[in-house]
């Protein structure tokens, strides 16, 4: 096991794969002189070179289209988009071209293509560099999208990303460069589509992914001091194909759920977790499934209220608690 930040695993593990595959290659905005604008594929030019980290023009359907060809075509293309935010522009290229290759043509041609950007509010870069729209591409049949919380998680998943045949969004979070954990040292790929428990616990569900997932291990261990509450978490990774089994047998266990996203709350991921739950266990529910989301409305510049607008640690502690004490439940007994 190594130490190392979110950041420096994404790294290492493309440096890993460019030198074990020559179809691996790099495209993106600034990512080789500039070496990124997260510094995610620093040093990478310089050991490469130019035609395998390729700075391309602020053009993303164009490059993402050019990406989509080289795939057709037997290379393993990684595209940087700098924001998911700027995805938008290359929604055509993504759903209605990598998504639907493989069945529009019976399978004659396949598009192994990872397509890596970051998203989430928290650093004061306004309305429109600050949404989580990983949404729409999590409801496209033909795409598989991850978003993993933690270092490890974000190489074993990346290595599963550029291996695969299929194209997959790669979600990353503002958020979670600098964070630091346990990577392993062996290059083995996670599973694509496969939900963790990170944390048991018997008294609630909370289920959660990419940042929401760090907040809800940090809820849980806190909470655990002060309320004598076990929680369990569940970090989904993947949002397509999404893991239901596992949601809905933890649920089981612990008869409550409590459902975290960093999206807005109509029709985000949450609702269709908590569907998931209302479908798999009903009737092992005491109470019903709360969501915590971000507010309603474009993320505000100013400081104070983008931090009031983005869910919080006390959003969750709050749910959990308003959840446990519908149902006279604490710690695991009924409250008398």
């Amino acid at each position: 096991m190594s130490i190392m930040t979110y950041r420096q695993a994404l790294r290492d593990t493309l440096r890993t794969e460019m030198r074990r595959d020559p179809d691996v290659l790099l495209l993106g905005e600034e990512i080789g002189v500039f070496e990124g604008s997260y510094k995610i594929t620093a040093g990478l030019l310089a050991e490469f070179g130019e035609k395998r980290v390729r700075d391309t023009p602020i053009a993303e359907e164009g490059f993402t289209g050019a990406a989509i060809g080289a795939a057709m075509l037997g290379l393993r293309p990684v595209v940087e988009i700098m924001t998911i935010n700027f995805s938008l522009l290359a929604l055509d290229q993504i759903v209605n071209h990598a998504a639907k290759i493989y069945g529009m043509f019976g399978g004659q041609a396949r598009v192994p293509l990872v397509i890596r950007t970051p998203g989430g509010g928290g650093q004061q870069l306004g309305a429109t560099h600050s949404q989580n729209i990983e949404l729409y591409y999590a409801f496209v049949p033909g795409m598989k999208v991850v978003a993993p919380s933690n270092p490890a998680d974000a190489k074993s998943l990346l290595l599963a990303a550029i291996r695969d045949d299929d194209p997959v969004l790669f979600l990353e979070n503002l958020a979670l460069y600098n964070a630091k954990g346990e990577v392993p040292d062996d290059d083995t790929p996670g599973e694509i589509g496969r939900a963790a428990v990170t944390r048991p616990g018997r008294d609630i569900t909370v289920v959660a992914y990419s940042r929401m997932a760090a907040v809800a291990l940090t809820v849980a261990e806190r909470m655990a001091q002060t309320d004598g509450i076990d929680i369990e978490v569940v970090d989904l990774r993947s949002l397509r194909p999404l893991d239901r089994e596992t949601v809905v047998d933890s649920v089981r266990r612990t008869h409550c759920a409590v459902v975290l996203e960093d999206d807005w709350l109509t029709y985000g991921i949450g609702a269709e977790i908590a569907a998931t739950i209302s479908d798999g266990a009903f009737d092992w529910l005491d109470a019903p499934v709360r969501r915590v989301a971000m507010a309603e409305v474009p993320l505000p510049y100013a400081k104070t209220l983008e931090t009031a607008a983005l869910p919080s640690a006390d959003d969750v502690t709050t749910a959990i608690r308003q959840t446990l004490a519908s149902v006279g439940r604490r710690a695991g007994k009924d409250i008398p």
